[in-house]
């Protein structure tokens, strides 16, 4: 790592790898999250697109003044010693579960694309997660902000080919059924940028010391959060146009891509398997960043980093597609107390 920092591109590009792993690329999340709701959903999108930019922000501009090595220091600062605790305990909780959903998302796509037992690709993705998490923070990083805009440029491919060639019709009903734990669209849109903060504020933390300065840190959250928001329309417009076929599939995008042609899908499946492990690598990251520091603890936490991978390999075995409907928006109700306690202290550090 150079030592003037980390650029605004690289930022942008970390922050947008973190969230956008299996359940965003697959598609899976924004059927459940938005298209569920029809029209509303776009609305939903909008304002899932201001609150990853704000939060984004303010998570990284915490990190950099506290000198964060983990989510931690973050936490204690803005939810205090009671509330930061309860914090604590939903972070680190859900760190582990969205590696499992990684997993199980890894195993769900050799299964539909390639025919390939689910287990070999669960395996194939604990061993190159926890191989990069042992690398550290800057092999953390670097991963992450690699694999983006191949991604992004995937999406926007195959999302914009859908939209072009298939008139646009959004049908009223229900996509796929619901879990109970989302009613509205603005609830569900609230409870989107909550999980994903819960699992994005373990890397941005850190990410936010190696920024080169705050002004970097603003312009990637602002390129970071526009590229989610983009991209989550994108992927919106393109499942809408074809509902009936995706409603039961565990990877839609796939099926999307595969209107293209063959060689689309196994492209789009190769990229999606890049970006499934970017998230996978930032969740065990966080979580044994939570446990030991990385840095200064390679011993121990490369112990941790191999327990905690066999156990998601176990868990993953539930299967992502409800591991989608019900743990995320679960973790994405106690991640609201976050985004309250990360609001109330820019606010009070601003206006104080």
């Amino acid at each position: 790592m150079k030592k003037e920092g980390v650029s605004t591109l690289k930022v942008a590009a970390a922050y947008i790898g973190t969230i956008v792993g299996a359940g965003f690329a697959t598609g899976q999340e924004i059927l459940q999250f938005f298209l569920n709701f029809g029209v509303s959903g776009i609305a939903g999108i909008i304002m899932t697109t201001i609150m990853f930019i704000v939060f984004g922000y303010i998570i990284m501009d915490l990190g950099k003044r506290l000198n964060a090595h983990s989510h931690l220091e973050i936490i204690k600062y803005s939810g205090g010693r009671f509330l930061g605790l309860i914090i604590d305990l939903i972070i680190t909780f859900f760190l582990f579960g969205a590696l499992t959903a990684m997993i199980a998302g890894t195993g769900a796509l050799f299964e539909e694309q390639f025919n390939i037992p689910s287990i070999l690709g669960n395996i194939f993705m604990c061993v190159i997660t926890a191989l990069t998490v042992m690398r550290g923070t800057n092999g953390v990083i670097n991963s992450i902000s690699f694999v983006v805009p191949f991604l992004l440029i995937t999406v926007a491919g195959t999302s914009i080919y859908a939209i072009i060639s298939t008139p646009y019709l959004l049908q009223s009903g229900q996509a796929v059924g619901q879990s109970g734990l989302m009613n509205n669209w603005l609830l569900s849109a609230i409870l989107y940028v909550s999980y994903n903060t819960i699992i994005s504020i373990a890397v941005l933390g850190p990410l936010g010391v190696k920024a080169k300065n705050h002004r970097t840190i603003r312009n990637g959250a602002i390129l970071g959060g526009l590229g989610l928001g983009l991209g989550s329309m994108m992927i919106f417009l393109a499942l809408s146009s074809d509902i009936s076929d995706i409603r039961n599939l565990e990877i839609p995008m796939i099926y999307i891509a595969g209107r293209i042609s063959p060689l689309v899908q196994i492209i789009y499946a190769v990229v999606l398997i890049a970006e499934v492990y970017t998230t996978a690598v930032g969740a065990l990251f966080g979580f044994t960043s939570r446990l030991t520091n990385i840095e200064k603890e390679p011993h121990q936490a490369r112990y941790i980093i191999i327990i905690s991978t066999i156990v998601a390999l176990i868990a993953s075995q539930f299967g992502f597609s409800n591991l989608v409907k019900y743990l995320y928006p679960l973790v994405g109700y106690g991640g609201i107390l976050l985004l309250g306690c990360l609001l109330y202290v820019r606010f009070k550090r601003k206006f104080s």
